[in-house]
């Protein structure tokens, strides 16, 4: 994929983040959703690309854009896998608490794993401690391992986990390591792509979140030389029969970064909506709105941050409903 697509995708999650913020704290998380999907819709397709959705907003019947499957882009070269979510986050931006990003990830076709609409059981670290970690080993050897290779005690380890009554056992397992625990409410494609970055205060990620979150931040960790694993959760047969529709078989199996992003010629794009640990929020001002994207690129590893002011009185006609 050419370079120059790396601004291209920087305008599809700023577009969606813009979107999505007029709704932070107004407790409507469907308006906020459908905001952002509206918005990354249009200006994908002003983006010299043919992209298929891989991992959408659901199937058709479910979503009526950004679902699986979808065509997006102008229609020439070159043709992409395309994963997105709009808004990860969705009750962050409803309650008006940090968390929330726009994103998206880009891939060659047949790069990206078809992660079905279900749970994923992950863990995710920074290039410093791969492989270091193993979902089928124990929370304790994790943690210390990680620790080691980090060159930290186990003290001063964060691990980032979502506040879910199914993490009760992990949870304990973790306090009971020693380490520190950083409970989120929503949203774990962040943590887990703040792994890699020293200075972002989290050291890991674990527990059980969206299969797709799990594709999304496998991308940005595999351009960066992170490391996530992962394994579907199914909750009943019906999980089990959509991933099998989806090419996947063993829904047992250890999924490592290989089967997650299969090549490193990947971009990944994040905008910031609400406060997190990666990105800060959109911010508006009396003229418009200020921006924080981050946007990797696999291929070389290059991690740009860009801070954008968006001028509402002179943003073109098709991005006006996104900014």
């Amino acid at each position: 994929m050419e370079r120059e697509l790396t601004m291209e995708f920087a305008r599809v999650t700023e577009a969606a983040a813009l979107a999505s913020a007029r709704w932070v704290g107004l407790g409507n998380k469907d308006a906020a959703d459908d905001a952002a999907v509206e918005a990354m819709r249009a200006v994908f397709d002003t983006i010299h690309m043919n992209g298929t959705v891989v991992i959408g907003e659901g199937e058709m019947d479910e979503a009526p854009m950004l679902y699986i499957g979808e065509r997006v882009g102008n229609g020439e070269s070159p043709e992409l896998d395309i994963a997105v979510d709009p808004l990860e986050g969705t009750n962050s931006v409803a309650k008006g608490v940090a968390g929330a990003i726009a994103v998206v990830a880009i891939a060659q076709k047949g790069c990206l794993l078809h992660a079905p609409d279900m749970y994923m059981d992950k863990i995710a670290v920074g290039p410093a401690a791969v492989g270091r970690i193993n979902l089928d080993a124990t929370v304790a050897e994790n943690v210390a391992n990680v620790a080691q290779a980090l060159g930290k005690s186990i003290q001063d380890m964060t691990v980032v986990v979502l506040d879910r009554p199914r993490h009760q056992k992990l949870i304990q397992d973790v306090r009971a390591c020693g380490a520190r625990i950083r409970l989120i409410t929503d949203g774990d494609v962040s943590p887990a792509v703040a792994c890699a970055f020293e200075d972002s205060g989290v050291d890991m990620m674990m527990g059980i979140g969206g299969a797709p979150e799990g594709v999304l931040a496998a991308a940005a960790l595999r351009c960066m030389g992170g490391e996530m694993q992962g394994r579907l959760w199914p909750e009943n047969e019906a999980d089990v029969d959509r991933a099998k529709a989806l090419g996947i078989e063993n829904v047992q199996k250890l999924l490592l970064m290989d089967d997650l992003v299969s090549n490193d010629d990947v971009f990944f794009a994040a905008t910031g909506i609400t406060e997190g640990p990666l990105l800060r929020g959109v911010n508006f001002t009396s003229k418009g709105a200020l921006t924080h994207t981050v946007v990797i690129r696999g291929k070389t590893g290059t991690v740009r941050f860009i801070e954008a002011r968006h001028r509402f009185d002179k943003k073109p006609k098709y991005a006006m409903k996104g900014c």
